[in-house]
């Protein structure tokens, strides 16, 4: 078991905090916060509160997204470009938990693309780094929920910045079809890229209304 009770968390999100493996510094361990299950059935809308408790688990849901066909079947190796490895779930002090790759820059973890765009803006360098990110995406037929700027973050590779998803895997379609079709996951990835475009100009413009 993974003792963390003495260690603060290093980033905090809606449902999980996420915390540095201290048996491995270049993991990341991400727990699920005490009662948010609960909290999230009840804000869900009604035919959804039927689910199990478990289906609202982020955890149980990225161990599920890890296991679709474009990483578990990949064209090459590239599928690992622009994500983090998933090394599985493990017994923390603090209940189950999902460990994954910590990305890091020379001993720093790297900083997400939301603090890059609202200190420097969208500039040429970020600009190609995104579009490097969208071919990934269309080569692989990569699997997220709305990519958003927060849960990715940027890997400095001899001087280029190259974006990395460390959370947000899954399809959020409510009948799955681009699990299964080829057809169905390239509308679906396109969406995806179009509705990360909305997120974007949306934190660049002060975040009025709704960004969808």
């Amino acid at each position: 078991m993974i003792d963390l009770s003495n260690i603060k968390p290093f980033a905090s999100g809606g449902n999980r905090n996420c915390y540095i493996n201290p048996n491995n510094a270049n993991t990341c361990i991400k727990v699920t916060k005490k009662e948010i299950l609960e909290k999230i059935k009840k804000d869900k809308v009604w035919y959804k509160k039927f689910r199990s408790n478990e289906s609202f688990d982020d955890n149980l849901r990225e161990q599920l997204a890890y296991k679709q066909k474009a990483i578990t079947s990949p064209i090459d190796n590239s599928i690992w470009d622009h994500l983090a490895k998933w090394n599985g779930m493990v017994n923390t002090s603090l209940g189950p938990a999902s460990e994954t790759e910590l990305i890091k820059n020379d001993d720093e973890i790297a900083e997400t693309l939301e603090n890059y765009l609202f200190r420097e803006g969208l500039t040429d360098e970020i600009k190609l780094a995104i579009n490097s990110f969208e071919i990934w995406l269309r080569k692989h037929h990569i699997l997220t929920k709305n990519i958003i700027p927060h849960n990715i973050v940027l890997k400095k590779i001899d001087g280029t910045i190259t974006l990395k998803i460390i959370d947000g895997l899954g399809c959020s379609s409510f009948i799955p079809l681009p699990k299964h079709s080829k057809y169905f996951a390239k509308r679906y990835v396109e969406r995806r890229i179009s509705l990360m475009w909305s997120r974007i100009n949306w934190d660049l413009t002060g975040r009025k209304g709704d960004w969808k």
